[in-house]
């Protein structure tokens, strides 16, 4: 998981958020070595993390496709309601802020004054489904 402050991102559709690079290759480190594994980039788990640190090209690439295929879930606590914790479709953005739709930000009786987000990874195949 991860946490940052939020910042309006009024080009994104309402079912996307905008996720820092930092954040987004910590969340999903695994996945990606799996993928350097698998697309023959790296032959073993140390050097896919040697990759990742020197953040070469395809580690970006392959996270890309690594990120279409899972959501992610953003919660503004305290989670008083259904609605403190929704699932998006994570988008790579620049900087260290994740972006959000304006019109999203009633639900988490957030705004952009500061407030900090968590942002979590569904890992199993059911969260998953459940998050979409």
């Amino acid at each position: 998981s991860g946490r940052s402050v939020i910042v309006v991102g009024p080009l994104l559709s309402l079912h996307q958020c905008g996720l820092p690079r930092e954040i987004a290759i910590e969340l999903f480190q695994t996945f990606v070595i799996r993928g350097l594994i698998r697309q023959d980039v790296a032959s073993n788990t140390g050097i896919a993390k040697r990759k990742i640190r020197e953040k070469e090209p395809i580690v970006w690439e392959i996270l890309q496709e690594v990120m279409q295929g899972h959501p992610v879930l953003l919660n503004r606590a305290p989670t008083l309601h259904r609605l403190g914790i929704q699932a998006f479709q994570p988008i790579l953005v620049e900087g260290r802020a994740i972006c959000l739709h304006p019109l999203v930000c009633k639900g988490f009786n957030a705004d952009f004054d500061g407030d900090q987000m968590a942002v979590h990874v569904p890992l199993s195949l059911e969260a998953q489904a459940e998050a979409r």
